[in-house]
């Protein structure tokens, strides 16, 4: 639900100072990856250095220039320690220590616990509720969506770098972006320069369209609980149009201007619609349904942990930064979410049942 969004914030804020950081702008930064690159990237010594790296480490995509970027990037932090200055930033991120090929070790950790979460959460609800539930094929696609989500946020923090390129057509952008598996279609958006007719597919971007991916199916789910089950073809109807809106959005993004501000502002937008939504069914149905206060705690608890996105300081021991302690903060929520999912799913089935017997 909100997790998504809120992560949308964070992100959009890097990506703004992606281009260049304070770190990655200094004249001793530069020159010190120049020479490495010259002493290290090229003939023999390329060779040894490929001869010597770590299979794991090339399987990740971690070459010879991201090496000497890692290093002189701490080079660089040195030398401002010393100083005396405050710990920059390098192409929008904050330095941290690698651990395996791990980039970002906290927040790609966090990311695959959520995952796992949703994946173990999803397996319950399975076991528990019958597919005959009216909600179970919704609930089921959400936690589809989701678990798609949180790989490429895995993906995203574990190696921040391009990954392959990719033709589609620009219809293929969002179909069947509301039924599982979210990820048979997402592998296909474009990403890149505008002026690109096949651009590169990058994890960070890949990290926003699935988050928005998530929303969307968000706020879908919720109006099939709360009109789609009285109303099927009001459902149907705002699938068509959200899957139209998703459609519009990831095309935009790709094949005329990556914007960075308007993605915020159009899923920041889409997912207080969805907060508000959720929340005022739970406070509407509270007492008749007292399963409810899971989700509206869910809801409260990710606006108040949201604030932890506010906070933007070096990581703790270059480990843990204020995005990968908010990533670990939701991971319970994701389970409280899925086991309000299971009883209102359970709820549902008893009564379609004692309808049926009175028919």
């Amino acid at each position: 639900m909100a997790v998504s969004a809120a992560r949308l914030v964070l992100l959009a804020s890097a990506a703004a100072l992606a281009s260049a950081s304070q770190g990655d702008r200094e004249p001793v930064y530069r020159d010190c990856v120049l020479l490495c690159e010259e002493r290290n990237c090229s003939g023999g010594a390329l060779k040894y250095f490929r001869s010597h790296q770590p299979i794991y480490m090339s399987l990740a995509g971690w070459t010879c220039r991201d090496d000497c970027k890692y290093n002189c990037m701490w080079v660089t932090v040195s030398l401002y320690l010393q100083e005396g200055h405050r710990v920059p930033q390098f192409h929008g991120k904050w330095p941290f220590f690698r651990f395996l090929f791990f980039q970002e070790p906290a927040s790609a950790m966090a990311s695959f616990l959520n995952g796992l979460a949703s994946l173990v959460m999803l397996c319950r609800y399975r076991a528990s509720v019958p597919t005959s539930c009216p909600m179970y094929h919704t609930c089921v696609a959400f936690a589809w969506v989701s678990l798609n989500a949180w790989f490429w946020s895995t993906v995203f923090h574990t190696r921040d770098t391009e990954l392959t390129e990719w033709r589609a057509e620009p219809w293929m952008l969002a179909a069947r972006a509301l039924s599982p598996p979210c990820g048979r279609h997402l592998l296909q958006l474009l990403y890149g320069p505008p002026t690109a007719p096949h651009g590169l597919c990058h994890p960070q971007k890949m990290d926003y369209f699935c988050a928005s991916a998530v929303i969307l199916h968000s706020i879908y789910l919720c109006c099939v609980r709360t009109v789609g089950l009285q109303r099927p073809a009001v459902a149907s109807a705002f699938r068509g149009l959200l899957l139209l809106l998703l459609t519009a959005h990831v095309s935009y993004l790709s094949l005329v201007r990556f914007d960075y501000g308007y993605n915020l502002v159009a899923n920041v937008a889409i997912g207080l619609a969805n907060l508000a939504w959720w929340l005022a069914w739970c406070l509407r149905n509270g007492r008749r349904l007292p399963h409810t206060r899971k989700c509206a705690a869910v809801v409260l608890l990710l606006q108040a942990l949201s604030l932890l996105e506010l906070l933007d300081f070096p990581p703790l021991f270059w480990v843990l930064d204020a995005h990968a302690i908010w990533h670990i903060s939701t991971i319970p929520l994701h389970v409280l979410f899925f086991s309000f999912l299971e009883d209102d799913s359970l709820y549902l089935l008893r009564e379609s049942e004692a309808k049926s017997k009175l028919d």
